[in-house]
């Protein structure tokens, strides 16, 4: 049976999601597909421009805090939308991830849905639950 990647949740004035993976990288592309499905159909973006980010972490968490905060920051500066997520999360004393990114100008879709202004603590958790990754975030829009 197939595990739904992520769903959205009744929030008053921001945007809430619970990403799902049988991995934590599952999970954060995951979470990173959430955020993008809020701004385009992931579906109409072409994969034709790669771009690779690097971050650390002490805690999942906060990790994940960082992930969706620069793929938000990429977007912002370099005016880019992603459809596609490829993330390699390890653990040596803190945790490192590396992914690579694809996806287009957001020139070619001038209809954004959303615009997400921040990724917010509020709320941010990053869990292991039935053997099942979740990740819980709000974004403020």
């Amino acid at each position: 049976m197939d595990m739904k990647r992520f769903e959205y949740l009744e929030h008053t004035a921001d945007a809430e999601f619970i990403a799902y993976g049988r991995t934590v990288d599952e999970a954060f592309e995951n979470s990173a597909l959430a955020m993008a499905s809020l701004m385009v159909d992931p579906a109409t973006v072409s994969a034709s421009v790669e771009k690779v980010v690097e971050l650390t972490g002490d805690a999942l968490d906060m990790l994940l805090y960082d992930w969706l905060s620069e793929l938000l920051y990429i977007f912002e500066v370099d005016r880019l939308v992603f459809s596609r997520f490829d993330v390699h999360v390890t653990e040596g004393g803190e945790y490192s991830l590396k992914a690579k990114v694809w996806g287009e100008s957001i020139e070619k879709h001038p209809d954004v849905f959303l615009h997400i202004k921040a990724v917010t603590f509020h709320d941010l958790r990053f869990e292991k639950r039935n053997n099942i990754y979740e990740a819980q975030v709000v974004l403020d829009i």
